[in-house]
Order: structure tokens, then sequence, then C-alpha cells
């Protein structure tokens, strides 16, 4: 299958590339950007002799007559200007962006200060946490990626949620990003002297993923109320840890739990559930599409901690969209995935 890549000078848009670089089923036919059209390792060597295309503008015409699949790698509010130009076209989309994943698009004004994209637009798309909604992404044509915060705490919160072991209103998450989670744009809060050695608080109940998170959660489960959210920024490339409590509301032991976990994941082969007592950090998924989670419960509070990790490029964003994509086209969600995780 060909592929089209629209968005591809930030690091999402790069990871997608590398990735497709060594897909067996899927193969990068064009690279599209606002810039001049210049090599695309002239913005990344070290996709130098891997990924020969030329940046190209975009020509929505063009890419539906000659691809299968076009991804979205675009900043919020860019896909949700430019793919009703693919509405009448037959190919699948896969927009790594924020802008489909709220049906209410109140919220996403709101919460993205931008504007929707329209309802009709919006309405198309499946929500695509491959470990959770399979069945719709494999009928899909049009698939809205998660974003790498709710990927991790969703992954991590859903076995709980599902089986209504958690009180509601107890839900406290508390996520750690490397530095490209603040995308690729130069600013003054990502220069190296500002943030080596340092860890840095921002968006604090603000940030744009809470309604994406509390969205997908009461789907799950319409008793959920609204979660507290913080985020932070590590002085590290990649890796998102999610660090999440929440109450126990049925009396349960910590190997109760955990069996809940491994019976969950037992046939998602990218979430790996720790053993009791041993607990992930980001370099063990470095690189990788895994999601490793950890579990303990402190009995004399009745509180379950759930840590999940992530590489917030590959499982938060390239890595899961391509595991989608493999689902949407009926290949092995595994294909072209088998990273092993960078170490050390």
């Amino acid at each position: 299958m060909k592929a089209a890549i629209i968005g591809t000078t930030g690091y999402g848009g790069a990871e997608l590339m590398r990735v497709l670089a060594n897909h067996p089923e899927f193969s990068i036919h064009s690279v599209h950007t606002t810039r001049d059209e210049v090599p695309v390792w002239n913005e990344y060597p070290h996709l130098y002799s891997i990924v020969e295309n030329k940046l190209e503008k975009v020509d929505s015409e063009a890419i539906a007559a000659n691809c299968d699949v076009v991804f979205f790698a675009t900043p919020s509010g860019v896909s949700s200007k430019l793919i009703s130009e693919f509405a009448d076209k037959q190919i699948k989309i896969v927009d790594l962006s924020g802008d489909m994943r709220l049906r209410n698009l109140d919220d996403y004004q709101t919460w993205y200060k931008k504007q929707p994209a329209p309802k009709e637009v919006v309405n198309k798309f499946v929500y695509g946490l491959s470990e959770w909604n399979k069945e719709n992404i494999a009928t899909a044509d049009w698939l809205s990626n998660p974003g790498c915060y709710p990927t991790a705490t969703l992954l991590g919160l859903a076995p709980v949620i599902k089986e209504d072991i958690v009180k509601p209103d107890s839900i406290i998450i508390d996520a750690k990003s490397g530095i490209s989670g603040a995308g690729r744009t130069p600013s003054r809060g990502t220069m190296l002297a500002e943030m080596n050695e340092n860890l840095k608080i921002y968006k604090v109940n603000e940030h744009q993923h809470i309604p994406e998170i509390e969205q997908q959660l009461t789907d799950w489960n319409a008793s959920i109320g609204p979660v507290t959210f913080s985020t932070h920024l590590l002085p590290v490339n990649r890796g998102i840890m999610a660090t999440i409590y929440a109450s126990l509301q049925k009396e349960s032991t910590i190997e109760q739990v955990h069996t809940l976990f491994m019976d969950a994941y037992k046939d998602k082969p990218f979430v790996r559930v720790r053993p009791i007592g041993n607990f992930p950090s980001i370099k063990e998924v470095s690189g990788s599409n895994y999601c490793d989670i950890g579990l303990q419960l402190d009995e004399r509070t009745g509180r379950l901690t759930i840590i999940a990790t992530i590489d917030n490029l590959m499982k938060g964003a390239a890595g899961q969209a391509v595991q989608n994509a493999n689902i949407m086209f009926g290949i092995d969600e595994c294909t072209g995935l088998n990273f092993v995780p960078m170490y050390p």
C-alpha cells in the first residue's frame, strides 16, 4: 500500500517516516509540507539515503489518485482545514493531530483555542485507541489517533474503569513527558539552558488532553467524574510516564488487581503488564511501540497506583498510527512495529 504523509517537519512526522521506511506492506509515496521542495534529508539528515522523497505542497487530487492512505502529522488546527478536500475521495485517513478527537466541538474550541472542523467531518472519525477499539478501527476509513498523554493514561486505567472497581471521583494523573513532546518549534522554555537539570510543570489544569481522557473514560463508564491531570516536562528526549492514583470502591488485593490487568491485556501484544513489585521506566520502552504497566496497592489508604510508560513519539504518536493503519487494512497489527526498546 502507498502512503502519503502531510506534515513531515515535526518530530511526529519524522518518526512516522522512520517507521514506514521499514514497513513490509506500506511504502512512502509522497511527503507534504508548506515549505519549498527540498529532499526530506535536508530537514532530517538521519533519513539520508533511507527516505529519498522530496517535500511537496499538498495536492489532494494527486494524493488520492496515487495513495491508499494519508497520514496527517500536522499541528492542531491544520487537518481541520485540509481534510474536507478528501471527503469525496477513496483514500483512508489517519490523523495524528488533536483536531478530530473531541466529539463536542465546544470542548475543542475551549481547550485548543481554535475553530473546530465541521460536525459532519468530526463524526466520520473513529477514535484509534488500538487495544480497546479494534473492531471499529477495522472498519474505519477515517481515524483519529489518540494523544500521547491519553494513550498512556487510558491504557493504564482501562481495566479498572471497565470493571468499575475505583471510585469515580478519585482519579489523579501525574504525567511527565520528554522534551520532544513540546514539539520542534524553538522556544525559550525548551532551550538546553532552561531544561537541563530541570523539571517543569506546565498547562496546570489547562492541558488540551484533559477532555480527551475524560471523554473516553465516560464512554467506558458513565459514572466517572472529572479527573485531576498534571503535566510536566523532563530533560530527556523521549518518553512518558503517567503515574495514576485512584481509590478502590471494591475491596481487592494487589494480586486480584494484577490478575485483572493480565487478563485484560493477554491478547494485546504491545501492552506489557509487569510482575507485582516491578515498575517500568521510560528508557525501557524507548524507540518501541510498547506500553509497560506497573501496579501497587496501598492497603493503608485503599489507593491503587498505576504506572504506565510509553515512548511519546512511538506508542504516543507514529507507532500507534501505523498500528491503526495495519488494523484498517486487515493486516497483523504488529507488522512493521516489532522494535525492541533501545537500551541504555
